[in-house]
């Protein structure tokens, strides 16, 4: 990953997500993702596909009632990229 382009990067079964990346997604500075990310107010989960989605990753971030998910192929590289609303209730 670079400054210039934020990414994603695998190293065996971890997911190294750049704070660019999820802070562009979220609307929020590096600083707030880092912090926020400490403090457990940004969370997050890896779900390894199967049968057709078999060497798909799915990297979902939430943020108090957002969500970012990406979906990433084994190297890390972003395929898709979505952002929603979700229930925190």
């Amino acid at each position: 990953m670079t400054k210039d382009a934020p990414g994603i990067e695998r190293a065996g079964p971890d997911f190294s997500v750049d704070a660019g990346l999820l802070a562009d997604s979220f609307g929020i500075t590096q600083a707030q993702v880092q912090q926020e990310m400490r403090a457990g107010g940004i969370t997050s989960r890896c779900e390894a596909g199967v049968d057709e989605d078999a060497g798909r990753w799915r990297l979902t971030f939430h943020r108090g009632e957002r969500a970012v998910r990406f979906i990433v192929d084994d190297a890390g590289q972003v395929l898709t990229r979505v952002s929603f609303p979700i229930r925190t209730a």
